[in-house]
Order: C-alpha cells, then sequence, then structure tokens
C-alpha cells in the first residue's frame, strides 16, 4: 500500500511540475507575445484597389497581442480582431467575423463615376496556431511567418510603406522622364507650351507613386473615385471639358478667310482622310470598331475632338454587342492627339517639301475680300444648321464652337466673348491638361494598345497631311490661272489650330520672301476644326 501511495504521490507530482513547466512556458509565450509587434512582409497582394492586376507585390501585415488576450491583425489596411491564448509555446488565434467592403469597378455609363461598386461579405477566418520561436512566430505556411519589432520600429516602417520609394516602379520613372521631356518640348522650343506644361507637369503628378491595395481606397490617385483628381477627371470622362474648348475656339477664332473664299473649305474636308484610313487600320490592328473610331479621331489632329470622342466610345465603360466591355483608351488617344499637335512644326514640313515642287511652294494666292459683318453674323448661325443637321451627334462641339463665334462677331456681348477666349479657355486648359496627363499613370498607361494607338497616330497625322496637301494639288489644276492655290495651304486642313496654318506660312516665306500665306492657310484650317467635329459626330452615330 505504501508503494501505491508512493507511485501516485510520484505520477501527481510529475504531473504538477509538467503543468507548472506548461504554465510557465505559456505565461513567458504570453509576455513574448505582448511585448512589440509582429510583422510579416512576404505574403503578396494586389496593388490594385480593384484586384485587376496581374502582379503581387509585398505589403506589410502586422500582429499585435494585447494583454486582455485580444488582438488586432491588419492586412494591407484591413484590420482584424480575435482572442488568443498560450499554450505553452502555442499561440491559438480565434478571428472574429470582419464585414469586408469589396471596390468594383462601376462600369454603368448612367451612374456617378465618382464611386466603386460596393460589395460586402463577412470574412471568418476561423483559427490559426502558431508557434512562438525566438523572435519569430512561425505557422503552418512559412509565407505567414512573423518577426518581432518594437512598436516605434513598425512605425517607420508603415510610414515607408505609404512613401514613393516603397511603391515606384521602373515604369513609374519612365512616366516621369516623358512628363519632363514634354516640358523641355514646350520650354526650349516653344512646342505648344499651353499644352504640353499642363500635360507634362500632368503626367509627373500621376506617376508619382503610392500605396495601393485591393479593397483600399486612399483617395489620391486618379483612379481613385473621391480623389480630388479623380473629380477633376470626370470632365475628360464624361466629355464637358471639350465644348467649353470649342466655346473659347470659337470666340477667339475669325472665319474671314473661310467666308472669303469658301471653296478652300473643300481642302479642311479632304485632310479628314486620315481619320478615317486610321479607322480602317485599327480595325485591322485587331480593335473593336468603337475604340477604332475613337483612335481614328487623332488623325484630325485636334486633341479636345479626340478627347470628346473617345470619352463616348473608348471609355473602358461601354458594353459591345458581344458582352466585352470596350477599354478605356481615353489617356493614350489624349497624349497622342496633343503631342503629334504639339509636334506640327516637325512633322509637317518634310511631308510638304516631299509632295510639293518649288514651283508650286512659290505660287501666289489672290488676297481674299473683304467680308461684312452681316457675314460673319449669318455664318455661325448657317453653319451651325448646316453641320449640324448633317451630323447632329457633334452638336456639344459644333453648337458651342458657332456660339463661341456668334458672341465675338455680333459686337454685343464683348464681356462674354472675352470671358470665353480668356478667362474661362485658359481654365478649362489647365484642368484638362494636367487630368490628361496625370490618366498616365504607369500601370494602365504602358500597354501594347498605347504603342499600337501613338503608331497609328503618326500614320494618321501623315495621311491627314498628305491628303490635304494632294488635294490642293488637284484644285490648283483645275482653278482657273488667275485664282491659283498653293498646295501647301491644304496641309492646314488639319485641326491644329493656328500651328499648321503657320507652318505654311513660314514655308511660304522660305520660298519666297513676299509670299504671305497666313490669311489663306487660315481657311482650311478653320474648316478643319468644323470638319474634325462632323467626322466625330458620324463616327459616333455608327458606332456608339
Amino acid at each position: 500500500m505504501r508503494k501505491l501511495y508512493s507511485l501516485v504521490f510520484s505520477m501527481i507530482l510529475v504531473m504538477g511540475l509538467a503543468f507548472n513547466s506548461i504554465a510557465q512556458k505559456s505565461s513567458d509565450t504570453a509576455e513574448k507575445l505582448t511585448t512589440g509587434k509582429w510583422v510579416n512582409h512576404e505574403d503578396g497582394y494586389i496593388p490594385n484597389p480593384v484586384g485587376n492586376s496581374d502582379i503581387t507585390v509585398k505589403r506589410y501585415k502586422i500582429f499585435e497581442f494585447k494583454s486582455d488576450k485580444t488582438f488586432i491583425m491588419d492586412s494591407v489596411k484591413q484590420r482584424f480582431t480575435g482572442k488568443w491564448k498560450a499554450e505553452g509555446e502555442n499561440v491559438i488565434m480565434t478571428f472574429n467575423p470582419q464585414t469586408v467592403t469589396h471596390l468594383q469597378k462601376n462600369i454603368d455609363p448612367n451612374s456617378n463615376s465618382n464611386s466603386y461598386l460596393t460589395t460586402s461579405e463577412i470574412l471568418n477566418l476561423g483559427s490559426r496556431i502558431a508557434k512562438v520561436d525566438g523572435e519569430f512566430l512561425r505557422f503552418a505556411n512559412s509565407s505567414l511567418d512573423c518577426e518581432n519589432n518594437s512598436g516605434a520600429v513598425v512605425g517607420l516602417m508603415n510610414f515607408y510603406e505609404f512613401t514613393g520609394f516603397a511603391n515606384v516602379t521602373g515604369g513609374n520613372l519612365l512616366m516621369v522622364l516623358i512628363g519632363l521631356f514634354f516640358i523641355f518640348l514646350a520650354i526650349k522650343y516653344d512646342y505648344e507650351p499651353l499644352l504640353l506644361i499642363p500635360i507634362g507637369m500632368g503626367v509627373i503628378i500621376g506617376n508619382i507613386p503610392m500605396f495601393q491595395a485591393v479593397d483600399f481606397n486612399l483617395k489620391l490617385g486618379i483612379y481613385e473615385p473621391g480623389s480630388v483628381m479623380n473629380i477633376l477627371y470626370s470632365g475628360v470622362v464624361s466629355g464637358w471639358y471639350p465644348p467649353l474648348i470649342f466655346l473659347g475656339i470659337g470666340a477667339m477664332t475669325d472665319f474671314s478667310s473661310l467666308i472669303s473664299n469658301p471653296r478652300l473649305m473643300i481642302l479642311g474636308a479632304a485632310a479628314q482622310i486620315g481619320i478615317f484610313v486610321t479607322f480602317l487600320g485599327a480595325l485591322w490592328l485587331g480593335f473593336a470598331p468603337p475604340e477604332a473610331g475613337a483612335i481614328g479621331i487623332i488623325g484630325g489632329a485636334d486633341g479636345p475632338t479626340a478627347i470628346f470622342l473617345s470619352s463616348k466610345l473608348a471609355n473602358g465603360m461601354n458594353v459591345m454587342a458581344n458582352g466585352e466591355t470596350v477599354k478605356n483608351l481615353i489617356g493614350p488617344i489624349a497624349i497622342a492627339a496633343y503631342s503629334y499637335m504639339a509636334l506640327v512644326p516637325v512633322i509637317q514640313p518634310p511631308i510638304i517639301n516631299l509632295l510639293t515642287t518649288k514651283k508650286e511652294r512659290k505660287i501666289k494666292m489672290k488676297p481674299p475680300r473683304a467680308v461684312s459683318r452681316l457675314e460673319k453674323i449669318i455664318f455661325p448661325i448657317i453653319g451651325l444648321l448646316l453641320t449640324a443637321f448633317i451630323s447632329p451627334t457633334a452638336l456639344p462641339l459644333l453648337g458651342m464652337l458657332f456660339f463661341g463665334n456668334l458672341l465675338k462677331e455680333s459686337t454685343v456681348t464683348n464681356r462674354l466673348a472675352d470671358t470665353a477666349s480668356n478667362a474661362l479657355i485658359n481654365t478649362i486648359t489647365i484642368l484638362l491638361g494636367v487630368t490628361v496627363g496625370a490618366s498616365t499613370q504607369a500601370d494602365v498607361f504602358l500597354t501594347k494598345d498605347s504603342i499600337l494607338i501613338f503608331g497609328l497616330g503618326a500614320a494618321s497625322f501623315i495621311v491627314a497631311t498628305a491628303g490635304g496637301v494632294i488635294f490642293g494639288k488637284i484644285m490648283n489644276w483645275l482653278s482657273p490661272k488667275d485664282r491659283p492655290i498653293n498646295p501647301m495651304i491644304g496641309a492646314a486642313g488639319v485641326s491644329a489650330v493656328p500651328d499648321s496654318a503657320r507652318v505654311v506660312q513660314t514655308m511660304g516665306l522660305q520660298n519666297d520672301p513676299t509670299n504671305h500665306l497666313l490669311m489663306h492657310a487660315m481657311a482650311p484650317n478653320v474648316s478643319g476644326v468644323i470638319g474634325s467635329a462632323v467626322a466625330a459626330g458620324i463616327l459616333l452615330s455608327f458606332l456608339m
């Protein structure tokens, strides 16, 4: 019996010592857990709020264990809570159910573009078991392992994660260089500084690296609903910046040269061939018809029209008959259109020299006749009625263009004309340039489609210039000897007002210092603005 008592006592003693050891280890584990914070930097997350990225990046996941047996897990800025208990060196974490909001791209064109389509889900992560191993918290899945750090160090890590240094990509740096190049061209060579400087700064702004993660909206980036840049960008996406630009253009434009020699309007129409040739080329390269139509308008060399049409056809929201959603090509199309507008003095002269002889470049045209005030007043009204009846879908552009011109020519609304041609158009130009530039966020802009669009844009601009010059040659052959036409003015049929007309003027003076072609070139130049808007309306009618 004494031996039995001794055996029972020994077993109780061993069990007591064992329980004491386990309790001591649990106590040590609890003390270790509640000291500092535990950080994981191995797990991968999608660096995009709506989760449509092909890559994942490392983000900090932070555990904080509290003495009241509760814990917090910050996972890509989603906070989960739960309770924990220590069993020796093991930690059992039981997560509380957490309501998680998922962000999805809102593709309804009739809804507010400044919001995500949100869905909620109750996420239950269940229980997880980890083991405290020195300075590490080990999980069954090694990619979840955490390292112990002080609160101050974790705070610095969290700060670093939000800096541009932690989020920068090669694409961001490339786009910043492109933005600097635009600014350089504008300042050094005076290439469309009113456009390239806002666009260049916009490119830099749009490519400042920032923290992005699935189902997380910091409201900073241009594609993050609710951000200041996104709200300003709605003027591009919704297509209401371009009509306001056209209002200002109308208030600044003198249509006298076109009114005095209306046959030159044909040259403005002929230059639009670049739009339809590019449309066919885009179809051949595999773009959907609406996308091809938006790309084709680059050939008109008219930035506002390109933005207007792409906001309607290639906005990333419209659903085609086959159920597919069109691509969002507004950024590449707008940048291509404005880039080629700025490069008019570089692109057009070689084409003009190639297609004309020196004798043709020296042709002097008969001075335009004087135009009466009544003709100037009637023109925007008649012009609106004719063009809008042909292409009603271009009414937002044509209506504002001719309205602005009537404000100017009526001479009784000088205050309104002055506002439209100065303060208003300058304000909209700033907002348009910056937001279009910012839309070139590297992960959205640097794609195969963008490269194809720039190639098609160059081809369309060349074809448009060549089409105008060739038709100018034909008109010259058919014109009376006393009313010749210098074929060079056909190049001004593209909508880059007034740069393409200035190119013709410069080349005319280079070949003959007494040959002033500016006023003659302005006729096809301003008709090109009208022609590109009409062409956009025609494409919109067929493809919308």
